[in-house]
């Protein structure tokens, strides 16, 4: 494993359903509809684990999880998180810094920001000051700007230990 520092991306989009929970990095939020996926579709945090992942170069998470297996239908993100932030230590890394920003018309997030945060952080195994969650919105274009889903995008940073 090299030393230094790492950088990885990550970004996922799904539709909003009815008769689906709302969950942004752990959180559910109460709307009328939810993000329809294989899993519990938690956006943020499926981008999260998907920067941690190619930061520490361990592949996608789709490669890890994947939606053909019915063992993570309705999979709870958060574990699935801490499962990659297992490897991610495994593999020699620690996390330094995720900054996140959900891209979404409603309902607006700026109310959950902080629970967000502070969950991500602990499913990280860090301190929320270590985490960043932004908001924007599609000014009406695209799937996002006509209200049809949820997109996230999340930039990990990683140290060896």
């Amino acid at each position: 494993m090299a030393g230094g520092v790492r950088t990885g991306i990550g970004w996922d989009s799904h539709r909003l359903a009815r008769g689906r929970r709302l969950i942004l990095g752990g959180v559910e939020l109460e709307f009328d509809r939810g993000l329809d996926g294989h899993s519990d579709a938690d956006v943020l945090t499926h981008a999260v684990i998907d920067a941690l992942l190619g930061a520490a170069g361990l592949d996608d998470i789709g490669a890890l999880f994947p939606d053909t297996d019915a063992a993570y239908k309705d999979a709870d993100s958060m574990a699935l998180l801490r499962d990659v932030v297992g490897r991610v230590a495994g593999a020699g890394f620690r996390v330094d810094h995720v900054d996140t920003t959900v891209v979404m018309e409603r309902p607006k997030l700026a109310p959950h920001r902080a629970a967000i945060r502070a969950t991500l952080a602990e499913g990280l195994g860090v301190e929320p000051s270590q985490v960043n969650v932004k908001a924007s919105t599609g000014e009406g274009l695209g799937f996002v700007g006509r209200g049809e889903g949820v997109a996230a995008l999340a930039v990990a940073t990683l140290s060896a230990t």
